[in-house]
């Protein structure tokens, strides 16, 4: 996994020198390690983890994880469309949830064993994908935006037309690799929604980005902030938290919301249909929405938190980054993604295709 340092090095390490994190746990009741091996398997997105916390969720259960990793919902999805190979854990994202509930993909959470539930803000503890939180818990929030380098824009590029309707940067450009994101941040950029159900809206996204595949210079899987910070390209569409861990590396990295608003996510902890430790997996999720393992984990990524009681632990240049919590006008042009029936996401699954095939 690349890791990668936050801003706040000094708590995180002083974190990991304590063993805090490990101290803060709550098992809740009704745990019990006698009736499952003492094993975990977790999916996730490549650096979206704290430093130690498989380590510190090790140490305070005596539960071993192991993390294999994705690079979008799609993947996701493909690999236990089939059925479940063994993961206990997933994090899929806000519409992707929807998605595979309908499907009889995900087992309802007992929440009286994650009594850390009231650690969350009151804000996510219910949810149109998922009302009263049956089958999912968040994780993290934010939104796609530019990150871009400073010293290599003619001026801040507060506008998708830079990545989808412009030769300026030609060759220099990533975009992320699934058809969600793409498209909807193209038809955001025609004035449409980004959840638009309109074959011939969708066709015209599409068509847009087939005209700008020329200057573009790959389609990024989860890792266009890597190209950017090595030099590859110039911008990169991309998730904020991503973008953040590089600005903390590189001063001449920056990250924008354009104004013709974007797509504001959250993605959540489920427990997957036919998880082989599902107690073990409560004890996990419970462990991640702890006051002190969330903070760490937070402080390590730079995504937004919906945990309060980690918040608290943070510091203002966290808190008040508005990078990672944008202020209620960024928020107000953004639109969450919406699952809109297999029909529809056909639609969108073939004009990426046609696309890619372009």
């Amino acid at each position: 996994m690349n890791k990668r340092r936050g801003l706040g090095v000094s708590r995180r390490s002083f974190l990991a020198g304590t063993g805090a994190v490990a101290a803060g746990l709550s098992l809740g009741p009704g745990s019990s390690w006698g009736a499952e091996e003492a094993k975990l398997n977790f999916y996730n997105w490549d650096t979206y983890i704290g430093e130690t916390t498989l380590d510190d969720f090790n140490k305070a259960t005596g539960i071993a994880a192991k993390m294999d990793l994705y690079a979008d919902n799609d993947e996701l999805f493909a690999k236990l469309r089939e059925g479940n190979p063994g993961y206990d854990v997933i994090v899929p994202t806000n519409d992707y949830v929807e998605r595979m509930i309908l499907g009889g993909m995900l087992t309802p959470l007992e929440h009286g064993n994650i009594p850390n539930i009231k650690n969350i803000d009151k804000f996510f503890l219910d949810a149109a994908f998922d009302p009263g939180r049956k089958y999912s818990l968040p994780y993290m929030w934010g939104t796609q935006g530019i990150g871009y380098r400073k010293s290599k824009v003619s001026s801040t590029p507060n506008t998708w037309k830079v990545l989808l309707d412009s030769d300026e940067y030609s060759g220099r450009i990533a975009l992320l690799g699934d058809a969600t994101s793409v498209l909807g941040i193209g038809l955001k950029y025609l004035g449409y929604s980004y959840n638009s159900t309109n074959p011939k809206e969708i066709i015209e996204a599409e068509q847009l980005v087939i005209r700008q595949k020329r200057n573009i210079k790959t389609f990024a899987k989860d890792n266009g902030q890597d190209l950017l910070l090595s030099g590859e390209v110039d911008l990169a569409m991309e998730w904020n938290g991503d973008i953040l861990q590089i600005m903390a590396e590189d001063d001449d990295i920056s990250y924008v919301v354009p104004k013709e608003g974007s797509n504001v996510w959250q993605d959540c902890m489920c427990i997957p249909t036919g998880a082989p430790h599902p107690q073990n997996a409560h004890a996990f999720i419970n462990f991640i929405l702890d006051a002190e393992a969330g903070a760490a984990i937070a402080d390590f990524i730079q995504y937004a938190t919906p945990n309060d009681a980690a918040r608290a632990l943070l510091s203002d240049d966290y808190n008040n980054n508005p990078a990672i919590f944008p202020d209620d006008e960024t928020l107000a042009r953004c639109e969450p993604s919406i699952y809109l029936g297999e029909d529809v996401q056909r639609l969108y699954d073939e004009a990426w295709t046609r696309v890619l095939a372009a």
